[in-house]
């Protein structure tokens, strides 16, 4: 169960930290309670390898059959011509041959042999279409009952303590996907061993919601309750073009849209597009905000025909997106529309982003936490690494701070309106890169992205105060003295890099400084932030002062204790390149 502690003292003895892969790495703190074990014949074991059992729907236009998926690439001839089967993104091409001609006989052929993946995620060589025939015969009918739930999912990473019998923690497993899930809940079901998740988890609706659950019942029940509210799309044509008026129109305006692909007339208009957002609203209005901020105001209508459901918009003064176009692909936050002669559109959910954002909203957004750069690069320059561990912090009356060794350093800002759209003015002295008339391109609450010719910067939202973790991790970091008890770059050394840290003293100091004693009583300062991005981080910046200029970086957080931290930096192909422990000195 989750803990949540103010204090150090009052923090659970039991914290561990699960981890996976960079992009989608969760930090977890739990307490290990009996009460919370799965038991293998329970309801909640079985809604769970239900909804991780495989979803076979996708490519019915291939196989006809629900309960089974066919493993990409494969070769298929189309009425009569060979297509290679790369993605699902390649299923619109056989539907988009299905559809050319409204009087001919569709036909598709497999070419043999083809591997099969079943609903419990094992797979089966096929040689022939006789055995393809065989082994779906018994779910081969269109959107009959099946055992599979599809109207939630797991955010992954999740993690399972696993206990022997005394209930002692003898280990900790990460689960990456619904295949790791379902086989890890298989042999909680033959008894193998115990285990209890890990909370709090997300778990996604099928509309892109998501809801935070913290406990065994909260799982149960919210699984059970959604198990049949959404249409699975079980039947054999390809995407959710079934859709009826009713359930586009109400699809359509429960979030804004952002344009993540656009194609007119064959040629890629995405760079000119991306990030546009747009707002249907209920009435056949439609509010369009472009990069810059500019706000345009259109129509827009649905109608469902043999050709399938139909979306209509219309600008006066943006042609690109003035069309009826077919709906050719609904997915769970995303709807893609076409219309022949190599016109397309890809939209994605985003229920945070703001179509018609003020001054006053801007100045409230920056205004309400801390701010990071992310990313910062001038004159083809990456700067965000001078910026490591240094925050900055929006006041009222135009004043910024910049946090710097835990020194703020004060500035001033100013929200302006340009033709091109909001920009944003920051002033710092001795930060020349920041001191440039920035555009705000895109805006939500959590992130902003800025620009300036070939200039860009990501200021993404940080608020440890609301974050337990990240609480927990401040109140590891400012208790005590630490000191580098391992630090490997990932080169061959004659000697060791670790012994280049011997003999100096980490203090973490609740402003943001990190005070470094030296062998000879000197003292280096550093800075440092822990904040989450998809994972919990450490970002340490010393300049260049040896030897702890090797340290700057944003450190992803693999396992902390009241007494170790264990750090790693992955390199560009998600393998470690570098790893830093940290040890409390006694």
């Amino acid at each position: 169960m989750r803990t949540k502690m103010k204090t150090l003292l009052l923090l659970p003895f039991f914290a561990f930290l699960m981890f996976t892969s960079c992009q989608d790495e969760v930090t977890e703190i739990t307490q290990p309670d009996e009460s919370e074990a799965l038991a293998p014949a329970s309801e909640l074991t079985s809604l769970m390898l239900s909804t991780s059992s495989l979803d076979g729907s996708a490519d019915n236009i291939i196989d006809k059959a629900s309960c089974t998926a066919v493993k990409l690439p494969i070769t298929v001839e189309v009425n009569g011509l060979e297509i290679r089967i790369d993605s699902r993104e390649d299923f619109k091409v056989i539907e988009a041959i299905f559809n050319e001609f409204e009087d001919d006989e569709d036909n598709l052929d497999i070419v043999f042999p083809i591997t099969i993946i079943l609903s419990n995620h094992d797979e089966i060589v096929i040689e022939n279409r006789d055995a393809l025939e065989e082994l779906i015969k018994d779910c081969r009918g269109e959107n009959e009952d099946d055992d599979d739930i599809e109207c939630i999912d797991f955010h992954y990473p999740i993690s399972f303590s696993v206990f022997n019998t005394d209930f002692q923690i003898i280990d900790v497993v990460t689960i990456e996907n619904d295949r790791q899930l379902y086989r890890f809940l298989k042999r909680v079901r033959n008894n193998e061993f115990i285990a209890s998740l890990n909370f709090p988890i997300t778990l996604e609706y099928a509309d892109g919601t998501t809801v935070d659950v913290n406990n065994n019942q909260e799982l149960a029940r919210t699984i059970k309750e959604v198990k049949d509210a959404c249409d699975e799309d079980d039947d054999n044509d390809y995407g959710d073009d079934d859709f009826t008026k009713e359930r586009l129109d109400k699809y359509l305006v429960a979030c804004p849209w952002v344009v993540y692909e656009f194609h007119r007339n064959d040629i890629s208009l995405s760079d000119q597009y991306n990030e546009y957002a747009l707002n249907f609203k209920e009435g056949g209005i439609v509010v369009m905000r472009a990069r810059g901020g500019d706000v345009l105001t259109g129509s827009w209508s649905t109608r469902v025909t043999d050709r399938g459901a139909l979306l209509k918009m219309t600008f006066e003064n943006l042609a690109d997106f003035t069309l009826e176009w077919i709906v050719y692909d609904i997915e769970d936050g995303k709807i893609k529309v076409y219309e022949v002669g190599g016109n397309k559109i890809i939209l994605k959910r985003n229920c945070d982003v703001v179509i018609d954002y003020t001054k006053e909203r801007i100045e409230n957004y920056l205004q309400e936490c801390l701010w990071r750069i992310a990313r910062l690069s001038v004159n083809g320059a990456d700067n965000e690494k001078d910026y490591i561990g240094t925050p900055l912090k929006f006041y009222e009356n135009n004043v910024v701070k910049l946090r710097i060794n835990g020194e703020l350093v004060q500035g001033t800002y100013e929200i302006g309106v340009r033709n091109v759209g909001f920009i944003l003015q920051i002033t710092l002295d001795g930060r020349p890169d920041l001191k440039l008339e920035w555009l705000i391109t895109f805006l939500e609450p959590g992130l902003i992205k800025l620009a300036n010719a070939n200039n860009k910067m990501i200021l993404e939202r940080h608020c440890p105060n609301a974050d337990d973790d990240l609480t927990y991790v401040d109140a590891v970091l400012i208790n005590g003295e630490w000191e580098v008890a391992k630090y490997d770059d990932g080169l061959v050394h004659v000697v060791d890099p670790t012994e280049n840290f011997k003999m100096y003293t980490l203090n973490f100091l609740e402003s943001g400084r990190i005070k470094v004693t030296d062998p000879n009583n000197g003292v280096t300062a550093g800075s440092w932030l822990a904040y989450r991005n998809n994972g919990l981080f450490l970002g340490m910046y010393f300049g260049n002062n040896a030897p702890f200029g090797e340290l700057n970086h944003r450190w992803r957080i693999k396992e902390i204790t009241l007494n170790r931290i264990e750090l790693k930096d992955l390199n560009a192909n998600g393998g470690i390149e570098r790893i830093l422990v940290l040890e409390k000195k006694a």
